[in-house]
């Protein structure tokens, strides 16, 4: 998972509940098998990918990134958005969540 969204998940939480509550879904985050990924100026493939989606297609630019990471690592993609079928033919495989 991108850097870029844990900070959308943690906002989210934040935003729908508080902040304590999005403290203690960041702590429990933080004990799943996850990689968070930095994103930085050494990650340009990422960021180009993430545009790129970005540029062509109605999705929001950490949703781009989300997507552009799968497709970069090859990895198989969770989610259970539908905004995804985008780019659904550029990632290697999605498993859709109900």
């Amino acid at each position: 998972m991108s850097v870029i969204n844990w900070g959308e998940i943690y906002y989210s939480i934040m935003r729908g509940t508080s902040q304590e509550i999005a403290d203690s879904k960041a702590h429990e985050i933080a004990g799943m098998r996850i990689e968070l990924v930095p994103v930085d100026t050494r990650d340009l493939e990422l960021i180009c990918q993430a545009a790129a989606f970005k540029a062509t297609n109605k999705m929001s630019y950490a949703d781009c990134f989300a997507a552009a990471l799968a497709k970069i690592r090859n990895a198989e993609f969770v989610t259970g958005d539908r905004d995804f079928k985008a780019v659904e033919a550029d990632l290697r495989k999605i498993h859709w969540l109900s």
